[in-house]
């Protein structure tokens, strides 16, 4: 990660909070945006592109705008990243400020991989396993892994549940070559 993803992400959500917005309507703005960015190669080389005026650039993201309603705050902050030649880190920048959202939120953000898929239901529950183990809210990122064989990994930061049958089995191939 380049060191000016942190402080950019920092400052975004420094303004949401001095000002009091809707912090999950800016991540889904920016995320909006950065749909939009990915959709488009044009749109990329564009606003990559250093032969383009920053002029043209800017109008671009007005009428870009226009379609996405984004609040004049988050506009700005887009027109900020072009301006000083950091938006081929828009990923970076948005997946940090949700990061820093968060942290600001006291929501705690949890990784989860399961052998299976698994339904909305199993989802909510297992989240609020995880808000009861952490103390707190959770937001929890899904994926399937089929090698677990079954059961589930849980992270919470720098911690790991392992819960699967893979870890259980790796547990007692470990203790029996030990003994």
């Amino acid at each position: 990660m380049a060191s000016f993803v942190s402080r950019y992400a920092r400052a975004f959500a420094d303004v949401v909070f001095e000002q009091k917005l809707n912090a999950k309507d800016m991540q889904r703005q920016l995320g909006d945006f950065a749909g939009a960015w990915h959709e488009s190669r044009e749109l990329r080389e564009f606003f990559l592109d250093p032969s383009f005026p920053l002029e043209q650039k800017i109008e671009l993201l007005d009428k870009l705008n226009a379609k996405l309603k984004m609040a004049q705050q988050t506009r700005n902050f887009i027109a900020v990243l072009i301006r000083n030649d950091r938006i081929a880190g828009l990923d970076d920048v948005v997946a940090e400020f949700r990061r820093e959202v968060n942290q600001r939120l006291g929501i705690s953000e949890a990784k989860v991989i399961s052998a299976r898929k698994l339904d909305a239901n199993e989802r909510t529950e297992l989240e609020q396993q995880i808000a009861a183990l952490t103390g707190g809210t959770v937001e929890a990122q899904f994926e399937e892994d089929k090698s677990l064989l079954g059961g589930a990994v849980v992270q919470v930061g720098s911690t790991v549940y392992d819960g699967s049958v893979r870890g259980r089995l790796d547990r007692l191939r470990e203790e029996l070559t030990t003994s």
